[in-house]
């Protein structure tokens, strides 16, 4: 199939073309088709599915094919995601996709001044794509009015509920139009995305883009067994050899993300951490100096890494794994983009091979242990601290020894290992 053969305007398929995409992904083939009907959707795919052109180009399609109000331009269109990154990036599309219709959108987010943004809603738009906090306070402040909405678009749902955003969600659905075509998109479905949809939803179809199958077929995973004090040393030791071009680095917090940074910097690799504690400025510079070349690794975190957009990037470090299986499958996924080949490698210690093993039954492979790295942690390995419970260098104290500062020296021994062993 072709995107041609879906039926699109000859403006949408110029400005598909000069993006290089000719065939629709599995999401877009599925997609494209039920939204031309005026259907609702519920589009389960992971980032890096093509999930945002899915549903981007339909509605550019019906936007075009309809009448419009007359005078100012009013918002018809309405994406949420969670994050400014997608947010950005969500926007970045809208305005190549719309290169040749005269169609209209823009973004909003916290984090900046709202002047700029004001601005360009007074002047008009057709498609508006905003996080929910920004949206909620210029809907209060009366710069937004969502009363002509035909198309609303939740992305990201399962990060949504995560960040804690259902009551603005709510808020949100309350000032929405009855009749609209809604469009819901989650890379998971538990049980209170599952609620949340029936509440957005009408007469829907469903789509469903399996994350295992994407992952598996295009990156090459690997797991390094390794104590936590090597995890630097070893991370170190890959960027230098094995994963030497730009790579993404997932921690599991913020100040992980910054220790790793710094780290980083000691041992002469350039590095830039991107999260919530960084003001929105700093994230785009640093994201921009990585996709320019200049950062050999940009550290993230989970919610921070969504909507991080970079063609052809090869090598995906899991510094931390993940304590929930489906986020893993996220992360990797940043990496085999649009048919690609990619890298990703997972640092494991011992405390985190239960991840590891809900991981493997999420994506039903086994993946490969790379046992041949100058750190490698062996399960032996975990009887050390044992070892040095008995005394300094490995000597059991004699029993008959009356000496209180050995005795308090074994103590000390006893309480670094225990420390080592958390």
């Amino acid at each position: 199939m072709t995107f041609k053969q879906l039926g699109l305007d000859e403006s949408i398929l110029k400005a598909l073309q000069d993006q290089g995409y000719e065939n629709p992904t599995p999401i877009q083939a599925q997609s494209i088709p039920v939204l031309l009907k005026g259907k609702d959707l519920l589009g389960v795919a992971q980032t890096g599915t093509g999930k945002t052109a899915a549903f981007s180009i339909p509605i550019l399609q019906q936007l075009l094919d309809g009448d419009g109000p007359r005078g100012k331009r009013k918002i018809r269109a309405l994406v949420v995601t969670p994050t400014r990154e997608l947010a950005i990036q969500i926007d970045e599309n809208f305005t190549a996709y719309s290169k040749y219709t005269g169609i209209k959108n823009t973004v909003i987010f916290g984090g900046v001044k709202q002047t700029k943004q004001v601005y360009a809603l007074h002047q008009g738009v057709d498609v508006l794509v905003a996080t929910p906090g920004r949206l909620l306070d210029l809907i209060n402040q009366r710069y937004i009015s969502l009363a002509d909405v035909e198309y609303f678009v939740l992305d990201e749902a399962d990060q949504m509920l995560d960040m804690g955003f259902i009551h603005d969600i709510k808020k949100l659905l309350k000032l929405l139009p009855n009749q609209r075509q809604s469009l819901f998109f989650s890379a998971t479905m538990p049980q209170a995305i599952v609620k949340l949809s029936r509440e957005i939803l009408g007469d829907f179809e469903r789509v469903t883009i399996e994350p295992e199958k994407t992952t598996a077929e295009k990156v090459e995973q690997a797991i390094y067994h390794v104590n936590k004090k090597n995890k630097t040393k070893l991370l170190t030791h890959l960027l230098g050899t094995d994963m030497n071009g730009p790579t993404l680095v997932f921690s599991r917090t913020k100040h992980g993300a910054n220790k790793i940074v710094k780290d980083l910097d000691k041992a002469g690799i350039k590095s830039a951490a991107i999260h919530g504690n960084k003001s929105q400025g700093a994230r785009q510079r640093a994201l921009q100096s990585f996709k320019d070349g200049e950062l050999q690794a940009l550290v993230a975190t989970d919610i921070a890494a969504r909507g991080i957009d970079i063609d052809e990037l090869a090598y995906v470090i899991n510094y931390d794994l993940p304590n929930i299986a489906e986020s893993y499958v996220h992360r990797i996924g940043r990496t085999g983009r649009a048919g690609a080949s990619g890298l990703a490698a997972s640092f494991c210690m011992l405390e985190e091979r239960p991840f590891l093993k809900d991981i493997e039954k999420l994506i039903q492979t086994h993946i490969p242990v790379i046992d041949d790295h100058p750190y490698e942690f062996k399960m032996e390995d975990a009887a050390e601290p044992s070892l040095k419970k008995q005394g300094q260098r490995g000597r059991r104290p004699s029993r008959n020894s009356g000496n209180s500062n050995r005795s308090k020296s074994g103590n000390n021994n006893r309480n670094r290992s225990s420390n080592r062993s958390r």
